[in-house]
């Protein structure tokens, strides 16, 4: 039975990470930073709470939705899509930094052991602090941004290797040459045994019972995560670490066409768990080690914050990209990342290294992503201000302009809810010469349309952005879900986009009108293809 002290500490980190975490975005920091922040001001700044085992037992939780999600990116076409320059720079900067990391650590003190992990958790960029930071500028299109997300896509997988290798060593009690050369073995055959077995079956056995249960949101999502911890539980079994476990079970699923719906179903749930690890990481925290290497942390942080960006900038000016562009990608990279903090963890648990270590990993953290964060966020003025002192000149990059977005849909029509109304508007749209995108909660009713499709449900937000709504020309809803269709309205009024809504009851037209909507479809009285005319003479669709 669940103490009340656990509950009481729960609730307390939930409490301190919404305080911070709404601090935090005033001052336009990460969350991250803000969730470290609120775990040092419980544990070692007023010694509220303790790191207990429970609070552990969730951590993992987070870590494991993490990894998850991360192996849900990674569907095959977007590993192709990646390119050369994301492949070079990437693996091109793990090895660098990495080289250059150890130097440092050495240089500065530690013993091998904690040169090797200081030099790999300075390696890693953040993925999840990046992505969000790219996607409020809406640069996840622009050319830097498609680089700079092929890059960690390259380094996630790096990561994976990584996680391995450090499983297959084992503690710092039974490190021999001959064990550790067996744990490693050990190690890398189960994974990609592991690896083999999931794709066969997401390849073989998952689309059918997958493709059923994409019929209900809920269900897809509760088979997802049925499916990540069975395969976490299969890890376990091959002594194989639960991150491995979740980012292979992600990666099966990252193959079938409903990856981009489970992404966004997964990520408020993980987002919860994530809050409770770093707040716990900060809990773990000795602060006065921390403080006591203080002249370690500037030194690793300066590593980062301009180490890393003058790596990056000398691959990809090298590969024929322009200044601006090779200047823009190269910052992205100037934090460590999530992964860096659960790899000193793993470290301290295996005995490899102390919980100094551990704590100086997070000091650099939060002191690089912080920083980055407002590099990435004023990159302009930045890029400026460095281009006007010369420091650009020594990399020789060509002055071309940014190549424009990649496929990003603008002045088309949206049309939600592939009923055999919403099915026919959009066959009548398509045949009159529109740019078309049907989105709609099961993967059934969208196959056979003659445009653009998306699976999703469009009360999320994220979704209505991903599909292009404030670029698009009209929103058409043929749902007959009232609450859905007045969300709906609202969202396409505060975008400044014209909707057409279906009226499906002469009781929700007053309501529809004050919302917004600038046409509302009676099928029932008119049909689709005088609706289909009304709309061209509005203007909402090209005559």
């Amino acid at each position: 039975m669940i103490g009340e002290q656990f509950i009481f500490s729960l609730g307390v980190i939930i409490v301190a990470a919404v305080v911070f975490s709404l601090g935090a975005r005033l001052a336009k920091v990460p969350s991250i930073v803000a969730y470290i922040l609120a775990g040092l001001v419980l544990g070692p700044a007023t010694g509220l709470l303790e790191f207990s085992h429970a609070l552990e037992l969730i951590a993992e939780v987070g870590i494991a939705l993490l990894l998850f999600l991360v192996g849900l990116e990674l569907s095959f076409d977007k590993i192709r899509a990646v390119g050369k320059v994301a492949v070079a720079a990437g693996i091109g900067q793990v090895v660098f930094t990495a080289a250059g990391g150890f130097v440092v650590s050495w240089l500065l003190g530690f013993d091998m052991m904690e040169s090797l992990f200081l030099a790999t958790a300075l390696t890693f960029s953040s993925t999840v602090v990046v992505v969000k930071l790219l996607d409020q500028k809406d640069d996840l299109n622009s050319l830097y941004g498609r680089i700079a997300v092929g890059i960690f896509l390259v380094q996630d997988i790096v990561v994976i290797v990584v996680l391995t290798f450090l499983a297959g060593i084992g503690s710092a009690d039974t490190i021999e040459l001959s064990t550790s050369l067996v744990g490693l073995g050990k190690a890398f055959g189960g994974m990609a045994l592991l690896l083999v077995v999931v794709l066969v079956a997401s390849r073989y056995l998952l689309p059918r019972p997958f493709a059923w249960a994409a019929r209900s949101p809920e269900t897809i999502f509760i088979w997802s995560l049925c499916w990540c911890f069975v395969i976490v539980a299969g890890a376990e079994v091959m002594e194989l670490s639960l991150e491995i476990g979740a980012f292979i079970a992600g990666l099966s699923l990252a193959q079938l066409p409903y990856n981009d719906d489970l992404r966004r179903r997964v990520h408020p749930l993980m987002n919860f768990f994530i809050a409770i690890f770093f707040v716990s990481l900060g809990i773990q925290m000795e602060f006065g080690a921390a403080l006591e290497q203080w002249w370690p942390a500037v030194v690793l942080s300066l590593f980062v914050l301009i180490g890393n960006p003058f790596i990056f900038m000398l691959i990809i000016s090298r590969m024929g990209y322009g200044e601006k562009t090779s200047f823009f990608t190269s910052v992205t990279v100037a934090q460590i990342s999530e992964f860096s903090f659960i790899f000193a963890a793993m470290g301290v648990a295996t005995g490899l290294i102390d919980t100094s270590i551990l704590s100086l990993t997070a000091v650099v953290g939060v002191v690089t992503i912080a920083l980055s964060s407002y590099m990435i966020l004023y990159n302009e003025p930045l890029y400026r201000l460095v281009r006007r002192l010369g420091l650009l000149r020594p990399f020789k990059a060509s002055k071309e302009d940014e190549s424009p977005p990649a496929d990003e849909m603008s002045g088309h029509i949206i049309v939600v809810g592939m009923n055999a109304m919403g099915r026919n508007i959009v066959r009548r749209l398509c045949s009159a010469g529109e740019r078309v995108l049907a989105i709609d909660t099961d993967p059934g009713k969208l196959s056979g349309l003659p445009c653009k499709t998306m699976l999703g449900n469009v009360e999320y937000l994220s979704v209505l952005e991903d599909a292009g709504l404030p670029r698009a020309r009209l929103l058409v809803s043929a749902l007959q879900i009232e609450d859905t269709n007045n969300l709906l309205t609202y969202r396409a009024k505060s975008f400044d986009v014209p909707s057409a809504i279906h009226a499906f009851d002469l009781s929700l037209i007053d309501e529809l009108v004050e919302l917004g909507a600038l046409y509302l479809l009676t099928p029932r009285v008119d049909g689709v293809r005088l609706q289909v005319e009304e709309l061209k003479k509005r203007g909402a669709v090209r005559g």
